[in-house]
């Protein structure tokens, strides 16, 4: 035991509480310095601690965020390897079912066309060239055939190979071009009008027409025309204005409203759906300056092969007409017809014009754009590109001087005619394309007019490929209601 002065004698220190409590002054005086230094040894542990634990926390998140990097970008040869290979199934499905993130969309601008001012004194020219004459009959009907039990009438009829074959000579032929009946004791193959209809189609000269199958879009009715009064800004209120450029003249002349029959064809569901949205035909079948024909018994159940019956056959639909523009019914109408008609046709003296499209100009593009949009079955493209490259078809090269056509992939919603036999024998020849392969009148559209104007090198076809600026000019463009679903294999 401890012994410790206390008034100048020794004794025992004192243990435990009371020891501490009844403490002598020297005894205290130490005890107070110790636990200062205590309390101060106490408070540099303290933050000693604390940044450890801080530095801790830091070194265990760096640690923690390098193993994931390490656990997605770090792994054996094998595993490396099958990134890569899984890199490149997503590329393939990426061309054939679609893409993973959508592409921004190009902006894509009209351009100014030097269309007439008005159509004011209009006179069609006389002999404006001297275009290849020859004459066209068509299949109207199909017998049945002997032995066959499994016949069954189409609306495209049952052209064999070897019969299409001789229709790509320019030459007085009867050839298939849809319409085509079956056998009297069959039923109709479709795209049945009714004959007040009919009757008034065949006294149309000059034809606007369009379509909608399956309520697939809105109804756009074509500008009439505007004042030519001045504006705020200066410019004429009857003229398109981008970046201080006259585009065209807006709206549709007086004359054309009288002269020009604009027609839309509809089945009963689109119909009814129009109605519902105050679109219902008054009591002359009119909606603005759209002619609302119904079409009952829809040939095809594609809708969007359904619609290429009058995208093409406008000469078979309107016997009597010397001009037809097809319109598809994304684009609403904003130019006069005739002035289309003028600049197009008559000023380039061409019997068929088409813009090009916007973005591709081969069809190998076109081919995977297809696919990887899935608008069609893949297997049926395949055979249909396989046929045309085994018949010649080659890539279009921009860089060839003797290209036929500046592109070979068209922008097909708006196409100018004029009635020719040969304008007339290549819509038949395009429309019996897609009747034979796919939807996708894209695709079928080069080799078509490539093979007319190889197997006629003597009779020429003037069509007139227009740039697509152009034809955004001629109306405003909108998207579709709904886009079709890409059909079954047929």
């Amino acid at each position: 035991m401890a012994l410790l002065r206390y008034n100048n004698e020794l004794v025992p220190e004192r243990r435990g509480i009371l020891g501490a409590i009844f403490k002598t002054p020297t005894q205290y005086e130490h005890g107070t310095r110790g636990i200062r230094r205590v309390r101060r040894f106490s408070r540099v542990t303290k933050r000693f601690s604390l940044w450890v634990l801080v530095l801790s926390m830091l070194l265990f998140t760096s640690l923690a965020l390098m193993g994931i990097k390490l656990h997605f970008h770090g792994g054996t040869a094998g595993e490396i390897s099958s990134i890569a290979e899984g890199e490149s199934e997503v590329l393939r499905s990426d061309v054939l079912q679609g893409p993973i993130r959508k592409r921004r969309r190009r902006q894509h601008f009209p351009c100014k066309v030097g269309f007439l001012e008005s159509v004011d004194d209009f006179v069609e020219p006389k002999d404006i060239r001297n275009f290849t004459q020859f004459s066209i009959g068509y299949v109207g009907r199909e017998d049945l055939p002997s032995g066959n039990d499994q016949f069954e009438p189409k609306f495209g009829g049952h052209q064999t190979l070897e019969e299409r074959e001789k229709t790509f000579y320019a030459r007085n032929q009867t050839l298939h071009c849809g319409f085509v009946k079956g056998p009297v004791e069959f039923r109709s193959t479709g795209f049945d009008l009714d004959e007040k209809d009919t009757a008034y189609m065949n006294t149309c000269r000059v034809v606007v027409s369009s379509c909608i199958f399956g309520s697939s879009d809105f109804l756009r009715r074509p500008t009439k025309k505007l004042g030519s009064s001045i504006n705020s800004i200066g410019c004429l209120k009857n003229l398109s204005v981008i970046n201080d450029h006259y585009l065209s003249p807006v709206g549709i002349s007086d004359y054309s409203q009288k002269n020009v029959c604009f027609v839309m064809f509809v089945d009963e569901e689109t119909l009814t759906k129009l109605s519902a949205e105050g679109n219902a035909p008054d009591d002359a079948g009119y909606v603005g300056l759209w002619k609302i024909v119904i079409v009952r018994n829809l040939p095809y159940k594609d809708m969007r092969r359904t619609g290429k019956v009058p995208k093409f056959l406008s000469h078979r639909l309107f016997p009597s007409s010397r001009y037809s523009i097809w319109l598809d019914s994304k684009m609403r109408l904003q130019t006069d017809p005739m002035l289309i008609i003028e600049y197009f046709l008559w000023r380039t003296k061409s019997e068929y014009a088409i813009s090009n499209h916007y973005d591709r100009h081969c069809i190998w593009e076109e081919v995977l754009q297809n696919k990887r949009l899935n608008k069609y079955n893949h297997t049926a493209i395949d055979e249909q590109f396989n046929f045309y490259q085994s018949d010649g078809l080659t890539k279009f090269d921009p860089s060839d001087p003797n290209n036929l056509l500046p592109s070979y992939v068209p922008e097909g919603s708006f196409i100018v005619r004029a009635h020719t036999p040969m304008s007339n024998l290549f819509s038949c020849l395009w429309f019996n394309e897609v009747d034979r392969f796919t939807s996708r009148d894209q695709l079928s559209f080069a080799y078509t007019y490539l093979k007319l104007r190889r197997l006629n090198p003597d009779k020429p076809f003037y069509l007139n490929m227009f740039k697509d600026c152009e034809r955004r000019a001629l109306a405003k463009l909108f998207r579709h209601r709904e886009e079709p679903a890409a059909p079954h294999r047929p």
